[in-house]
C-alpha cells in the first residue's frame, strides 16, 4: 500500500499588508542557480522539474531542468505541462469569490441552500455548515481520501452522495482537517448556481482571461499534448520509475488541473496584483484579500528553536498562510500520482514562485522554492536540500527502527475459516464505494483504483494488502499496519470486511454481495416451476424481465442472482441463497433454501 499512501499526501480576518520599499530583483540573484538545481535533481533522484519566478507583473526567471520523459531524454521546458494536484483548489474557491461579487452566493449562508443534494452525517452538520466552512477545511470531517482514491467513481454526483455516510472526527469549526470532498462540493455549488460544468467555469472565468491556453482539466487531455511530462516515482529510494497517469476527473475541483510554470505565472501575477491581470479584474479584490488572509488556524504553537521566524500556520480560501523567515507567505502544494507541485507568493514583497515536478510525493518543490525565496527576498543562504534530505533520512531511519522494535501480534499456525473462493464477491460501503475481491490460484486479490492488491494471509480471517506493480510484481517492502478483516454471518458465509481506512474512526465496513455470473435466459428456464416446501405450501420460481425470481406466499418476490453452478443468492438478503438439485439428465428435481435459521428443502412438483 506504499504507493497508495504516498500518492495522497495532501470569521473574516482582514490583513493589511505593509507597504515596504521593494528590493529590485536583479539578474545576479539567479547566478549559479542552474548548477544548484542540477544538483537538486541528482540529490533527490528526480526526473525533472520546472520553475518560474514572478515580480509584480512580469516573469523574471523561468527554466526547466531534467527530463519530462526520462526514457526518451526529452527535456523539461517552462512550457511543459505537469499535474498541479491540489494547487487546483485556489481556482475552485475563486469561482465562489466571483459568484459572491455577482450576488449569487453568500459565503456565510448554509451550504445546502445552494446544493441541497449535499447531505452530511447528521442534522447538526446539515443545518450548521456554511460555505465558508467548506473553503477552510473546518467542517469536522477528516480526509476520507481512500473513498475517492482507492474506490473511485465515474461521476461527481456519486462522490457527493458518499459524504452523507462519512463520519466526522470533530465538531464544526472545532479544528482544521484537510478534506478534498469539500472542494469537490464547492465546484458543484458553482455548477448548480451557473448550470455550467466546473471545467467550463474555470476556463471561461480564468484560463481564457489569462491566456492559459494549454492548461487543462484531465490527464487524458494532457497525455495528448506534445510537451507533457510523464509522471515518475522512486524504486528503492533511488531508481526513477515511470508511473501511470491517474484520472481524477470526478474529483476534479479538488485537484485535476494540469498546467505549466509559464501559464501558472499568469495566475500568480493576478494574485500579487489584487486580482488584476494586465489591468483587468480577473478575481474580485475583496475576495483576494479574504482568500489570502487567515480564516482558520491549522495549528497553534510558539515558534520553534529550529525555526524562530515561523510565526503562524493558518488557512485562507484554497491557500496555506504562513511566515517564511519573517515574510508573509501564501502557498499551496499539490500531489497526485507521479507529480508534485508548489504555488506560492509573498504579497508584501510582490514576489511569486511556481515549482512543478514529475516526481511522486517529492520534496523538490519545497527545496527549490526555498532556495529561490532566499535569493529574491535578500535573505542569508541556507542549505535547504541538505537540510531536508537529512530530515527525510532521519525519518526513514526512525521508521525502520520502529518497525524493527515492533512486537508482532500475528498468531502463528492459523488459517482462513473458509476456502478462498468463499471470500470472492463485490464489497461496498455507502461512504466509500465498491471493490471486488477475487481468488486466483492460491491467493486473494482486491481491486483498488488503478491497482490490484495481493491479500496475504495474516492470521485467521485477516489479510494484509500489498500493491502489485505492473512491471516489478508484488511489493513486499511495505509492511503497513493496514489489515482487511473478514467477518461471517449467522449462516456461516463471509458477509463483510472491515479496514481502518480513516484514523480516529472505527474500521470502515464493506458489505459483501456475491458477484453475479452470466447465465442465459434459456439456461434459467430449467429452474422454473412450483416446489413444495410443506403440504399445502408451495414456492414458485419464474422468469420475469429475463431474470429469475422466487415467490413464497406471504412474502415479497425475491430476485435470484446466479453465483455458482445451480446456486443463486437472494439479491436483497444477506446470507440467503438457493441451491437447485439437478439430475444427470440436467433436470431440476428440488431446491434448498439456505438461511441463517436453517436449510429448507422443497421438491419440484
Amino acid at each position: 500500500m506504499k504507493k497508495l499512501f504516498t500518492a495522497i499526501l495532501l470569521g473574516l480576518v482582514t490583513v493589511t499588508f505593509a507597504q515596504k520599499k521593494k528590493a529590485v530583483v536583479t539578474a545576479d540573484k539567479f547566478a549559479g542557480l542552474d548548477t544548484a538545481f542540477e544538483r537538486v535533481l541528482k540529490d533527490w533522484h528526480a526526473a525533472g522539474f520546472a520553475v518560474a519566478v514572478v515580480e509584480k507583473n512580469k516573469v523574471i526567471y523561468a527554466k526547466g531542468f531534467g527530463y519530462r520523459d526520462a526514457g526518451n531524454k526529452l527535456p523539461v521546458t517552462p512550457n511543459t505541462l505537469f499535474a498541479i494536484g491540489s494547487c487546483t483548489k485556489a481556482f475552485t474557491a475563486s469561482l465562489l469569490g466571483i459568484l459572491q461579487k455577482e450576488n449569487k452566493i453568500n459565503l456565510d449562508n448554509p451550504v445546502r441552500e445552494y446544493l441541497p443534494e449535499l447531505k452530511f452525517y447528521n442534522d447538526n452538520m446539515n443545518n450548521q455548515i456554511i460555505v465558508r466552512d467548506l473553503m477552510t477545511h473546518r467542517t469536522g470531517l477528516p480526509r476520507h481520501d481512500l473513498s475517492w482514491y482507492l474506490f473511485p467513481a465515474s461521476s461527481r454526483d456519486s462522490l457527493l452522495k458518499r459524504i452523507q455516510y462519512q463520519q466526522p472526527t470533530a465538531g464544526i469549526r472545532e479544528k482544521w482537517q484537510y478534506n478534498n470532498f469539500m472542494f469537490l462540493a464547492q465546484g458543484m455549488i458553482a455548477e448548480k448556481i451557473t448550470r455550467k460544468k466546473w471545467e467550463a467555469l474555470v476556463k471561461e472565468n480564468i484560463f481564457d482571461k489569462l491566456e492559459m491556453n494549454r492548461s487543462n482539466f484531465s490527464v487524458i487531455t494532457m497525455a495528448k499534448d506534445s510537451n507533457a511530462a510523464i509522471g515518475y516515482g522512486l524504486k528503492d529510494d533511488s531508481i526513477i520509475k515511470k508511473t501511470d497517469y491517474y484520472n481524477i476527473d470526478a474529483m476534479g475541483p479538488a485537484g485535476s488541473i494540469n498546467s505549466s510554470v509559464n501559464e501558472m505565472s499568469k495566475w500568480v501575477i493576478t494574485w500579487i496584483n489584487s486580482g488584476k491581470y494586465n489591468g483587468k479584474e480577473i478575481i474580485p479584490a475583496n475576495y483576494v484579500t479574504e482568500a489570502q488572509s487567515s480564516q482558520m488556524v491549522i495549528a497553534g504553537a510558539l515558534p520553534s528553536k529550529e525555526h524562530p521566524d515561523v510565526h503562524l500556520s493558518n488557512y485562507g480560501f484554497g491557500w496555506f498562510i504562513s511566515s517564511y523567515r519573517g515574510h508573509y507567505r501564501v502557498e499551496h502544494g499539490g500531489n497526485i500520482d507521479g507529480f508534485s507541485a508548489s504555488t506560492c507568493f509573498f504579497p508584501s514583497d510582490s514576489i511569486g514562485i511556481i515549482v512543478l515536478t514529475n516526481q511522486n510525493g517529492s520534496s523538490v518543490p519545497s527545496v527549490v522554492r526555498n532556495m529561490i525565496a532566499d535569493r529574491v527576498l535578500n535573505l542569508s543562504s541556507f542549505p535547504w536540500s541538505d537540510s531536508l534530505k537529512a530530515a527525510a533520512n532521519k525519518a526513514k531511519a526512525a521508521a525502520k527502527e520502529a518497525e524493527k522494535n515492533a512486537v508482532s501480534n500475528k498468531k502463528v499456525n492459523t488459517k482462513p475459516s473458509h476456502s478462498l473462493k468463499d471470500y470472492e464477491g463485490l464489497y461496498s460501503n455507502p461512504g466509500y464505494g465498491s471493490t471486488e475481491i477475487f481468488a486466483k490460484n492460491d491467493s486473494l486479490f482486491m481491486k483498488g483504483g488503478n491497482d490490484i492488491f495481493w491479500l496475504k494471509h495474516y492470521h485467521y480471517d485477516i489479510f494484509q494488502p500489498f500493491n502489485i506493480d505492473k512491471t516489478d510484481g508484488i511489493d513486499t517492502s511495505d509492511n503497513s499496519s493496514l489489515r482487511i478483516n473478514f467477518s461471517i454471518n449467522d449462516a456461516g458465509d463471509i458477509s463483510n470486511f472491515s479496514a481502518l481506512f480513516e484514523a480516529g474512526l472505527d474500521p470502515i465496513k464493506f458489505s459483501r454481495k456475491p458477484k453475479p455470473k452470466e447465465i442465459s435466459v434459456d439456461d434459467l428456464k430449467k429452474y422454473e416451476g412450483e416446489y413444495e416446501l410443506a403440504p399445502g405450501m408451495n414456492t414458485k420460481i419464474y422468469i420475469k424481465d429475463n431474470k429469475l425470481f422466487a415467490f413464497v406466499p406471504g412474502q415479497p418476490e425475491y430476485e435470484l442472482v446466479n453465483i455458482d453452478t445451480n446456486k443463486f443468492a437472494l439479491k436483497i438478503l444477506d446470507g440467503y441463497s438457493v441451491i437447485f438439485d439437478v439430475s444427470e439428465k440436467n433436470v431440476v428435481t428440488s431446491l434448498t433454501f439456505i438461511q441463517p435459521n436453517g436449510n429448507f428443502k422443497a421438491k419440484k412438483k
